[in-house]
C-alpha cells in the first residue's frame, strides 16, 4: 500500500487541524520526525486537556443545577446575597471574590446606599460556577470566556446543546488523529 505524502497530510487535517498538521509536514519535510511526533504528541495533549475541561464544565454545571439554591440573607431584594455570606457558603475568602470580580468572572451590582457588592442570582451561579471550575484546576482566563458563554445563552439550560456539541466534535477528533498518525507512519515506514 502505497501512501503518499499528500495523502498523510489530508489525514492529519481532521485531528489536528490545518496549523498542527502543516507544522508536521514541514517537520517531516525538514526531516525532522522527532519534531513531528512531538507536535502530534502536544496535538494529543491539547485534546485531553480540551477533554478534561469539558468534563470539568459538565461537572461544574451538575453541580449547580443539584445544589440548594441560596439561602436567604438580609439583602434589598428577595434571592440576593452580600459579599461575606456568599463567600461563606462557597468556603471561599471574600477577597477571593473581589479578585473574580476584577477579572470579570461575577458581576456583582452595588447597593446604590451603601455601597456593597450586592450578588442576585445570575451572579451567585455565576461565582458558583467560577469556584467549582478553580476547584478543577483551571485558571482565571479559561473560565471567564466560559461565563461568558453562560451569560450570553442566559443561563445553564441553554449551554446543553452547547456542551452536547463541544462533546461531539471532541469525539470526532479523538477518532480521526489515531487514523492521521497511522496514515503518516505508514508514509514514513515506506519511505525508509
Amino acid at each position: 500500500m502505497n501512501i503518499s505524502f499528500k495523502d498523510s497530510f489530508l489525514a492529519l487535517l481532521p485531528g489536528h487541524g490545518r496549523r498542527t498538521a502543516t507544522s508536521i509536514r514541514r517537520a517531516v519535510n525538514g526531516g525532522a520526525v522527532d519534531e513531528a511526533f512531538r507536535l502530534i504528541d502536544e496535538s494529543h495533549a491539547e485534546l485531553l486537556d480540551d477533554r478534561q475541561t469539558l468534563q470539568a464544565v459538565e461537572s461544574a454545571l451538575r453541580h449547580l443545577e443539584s445544589g440548594a439554591q441560596a439561602e436567604p440573607t438580609a439583602s434589598p431584594e428577595p434571592g440576593d446575597t452580600f459579599i461575606g455570606p456568599l463567600a461563606a457558603r462557597l468556603g471561599i475568602r471574600p477577597a477571593t471574590l473581589r479578585k473574580w470580580e476584577r477579572a470579570g468572572l461575577v458581576r456583582p451590582r452595588r447597593d446604590p446606599r451603601t455601597g456593597y457588592r450586592v450578588y442576585d442570582e445570575a451572579a451567585a451561579r455565576d461565582a458558583r460556577l467560577a469556584h467549582q471550575l478553580r476547584r478543577g484546576g483551571h485558571l482565571l482566563e479559561r473560565i471567564a470566556p466560559l461565563i461568558a458563554q453562560v451569560r450570553a445563552a442566559g443561563g445553564l439550560a441553554p449551554l446543553e446543546d452547547a456542551l452536547g456539541d463541544w462533546h461531539h466534535r471532541l469525539t470526532a477528533r479523538g477518532r480521526v488523529t489515531p487514523a492521521g498518525a497511522a496514515e503518516l507512519e505508514t508514509y514514513l515506514r515506506e519511505r525508509g
